[in-house]
């Protein structure tokens, strides 16, 4: 299973939504960055193949980051979500 996170703008968690194949999550990676890279804000609607009812439909400018990875084990059990993390300096 992979899982695309899309982080927003002033929104504390990221929005999840799941493929069960590489090509299918990079389909969606690629079309996240795609309506980031226009500058003219449209409607993404995305749903999620793990939850089918699981729909959301977002602002594209809106959206600060994107990130695609693959669902582990290890990520269970260490309590802890692949990817990148912030570190706010003093």
């Amino acid at each position: 299973m992979f899982i695309i996170d899309l982080s927003l703008k002033l929104t504390p968690m990221p929005i999840s939504v799941q493929r069960k194949s590489a090509e299918d999550a990079e389909a969606v990676y690629q079309q996240v960055l795609e309506a980031m890279r226009t500058g003219n804000p449209q409607i993404l609607e995305l749903t999620c193949e793990q939850v089918p009812e699981k729909k959301i439909s977002l602002l594209s400018s809106e959206i600060c980051s994107v990130q695609m990875y693959q669902k582990s084990s290890t990520a269970a059990a260490s309590g802890r979500a692949p990817g990148f993390a912030g570190i706010l300096g003093e």
